[in-house]
């Protein structure tokens, strides 16, 4: 039955395509002509393009409309001409290129992201394997120390001219406790030496760190704010580059590159994304502490003891009679003492923001640490 068929179709000439339009890729056009003459059966296909298509509104040029406006003398009847089809062959081959162009910049800007990832794959690789951190955030803390101490010299050899009020303010962003050795009103010290006794002071509060909460306890401590840090810090960059890279192609209007300019300003965001990651992995590590439950809910209590009191102040002042000066009833009181008397609130400490470091120095946000325990109570 199947031979019947084929034997059929061959005598009505076999399979013809008809195709209502061109499309963008010669390969797909190439692609329906395919399915007519296969394994040497018979068959044609034949295209109809309209002047109103996509491809020829788009990408046709002035030169194939004007050509198709000389050719008005034909009517309804179609035109047919080796012309034509150059013309819509050449406005194929203009979409296929800037379609290649687009999939090489989506090829470079993946490059970007891939060099990247696989750098911040490798520090989150280290804190699951295990390994051991404490030199690793200890180098960190040395190189913004090195950082804050050249910044504070700017460039001078002598001691006395160098800020060193400024550096140790600059340092105390990464350990609160931090002092500078005494060197007196007349230091006379090398850039390097300062810059070792800034990293012994650095180690030795660290070990002291150590020694408070536990080595084992240190230990966990420091792959948890790693990893967690990594993992927030990696998260916004990712939004950060998604976003550059939706309007990184409008730098083509100002003859720039755009991979270029996406490669540049990607590596500057990612070294600030590092720098952020370190500055946060240091400061949490270098402050952490541990409270038991009986001095947290001591500071509780300290802090409801203090709102009792400054309550008293903020109510009213009640009014009372006044005794009439012959002895008869009193007097109503005036207008004036009738009225409560507002107290402005004074706060006995200073109010501490949701989103800002808990004042007990556990190195979480108080919305999460303190503020979490007056709400449940």
């Amino acid at each position: 039955m199947r031979k019947d068929e084929q034997q059929q179709v061959i005598e009505l000439g076999g399979l013809h395509i008809i195709g209502t339009e061109r499309h963008e890729s010669r390969r797909i056009d190439n692609q329906l002509r395919g399915r007519a003459g296969r394994q040497g059966d018979p068959g044609s296909t034949r295209f109809f393009v309209g002047l109103d298509d996509d491809l020829m509104y788009r990408f046709g040029g002035d030169r194939l409309q004007n050509m198709m406006s000389n050719f008005s003398s034909f009517g309804e009847n179609a035109i047919e001409s080796k012309m034509v089809t150059r013309q819509i062959e050449n406005a194929q081959k203009k979409v296929e290129g800037r379609n290649f162009t687009a999939r090489k910049y989506v090829l470079q800007y993946d490059n970007v992201m891939n060099t990247q990832r696989q750098i911040i794959y490798g520090e989150r690789r280290r804190v699951l394997d295990g390994e051991p951190l404490k030199e690793h955030i200890l180098g960190m803390a040395f190189s913004f120390a090195d950082e804050y101490a050249e910044s504070c010299m700017a460039g001078s050899k002598f001691s006395e001219e160098w800020d060193l009020p400024e550096l140790e303010k600059n340092i105390r962003r990464l350990y609160n406790d931090f002092r500078l050795p005494d060197y007196g009103n007349n230091p006379d010290i090398e850039p390097e030496q300062l810059k070792e006794d800034i990293h012994g002071v650095i180690r030795a509060a660290y070990d002291a760190k150590e020694q408070e909460i536990g080595e084992d306890l240190m230990r966990r401590l420091e792959h948890m704010v790693l990893i967690r840090v990594v993992d927030n810090k990696w998260m916004d960059h990712i939004d950060a580059m998604d976003q550059l890279r939706t309007g990184i192609g409008l730098r083509g209007i100002g003859q720039q590159d755009p991979a270029m300019a996406y490669a540049n300003e990607g590596y500057e965001m990612f070294q600030e994304m590092i720098s952020n990651i370190q500055e946060e992995t240091v400061r949490a590590c270098m402050n952490v502490t541990t409270h038991t439950s009986a001095d947290r809910k001591q500071i509780i209590i300290a802090g409801a003891a203090s709102k009792e009191e400054v309550a008293p102040a903020a109510g009213g002042v009640a009014a009372r009679p006044v005794q009439a000066a012959g002895g008869g009833m009193p007097q109503e009181a005036p207008k004036e003492s009738r009225q409560s008397v507002k107290v402005p609130y004074k706060r006995a400490v200073p109010k501490v923001g949701r989103n800002e470091l808990c004042p007990c120095g556990s190195g979480k946000k108080y919305k999460n640490c303190h503020g979490k325990i007056e709400a449940e109570q």
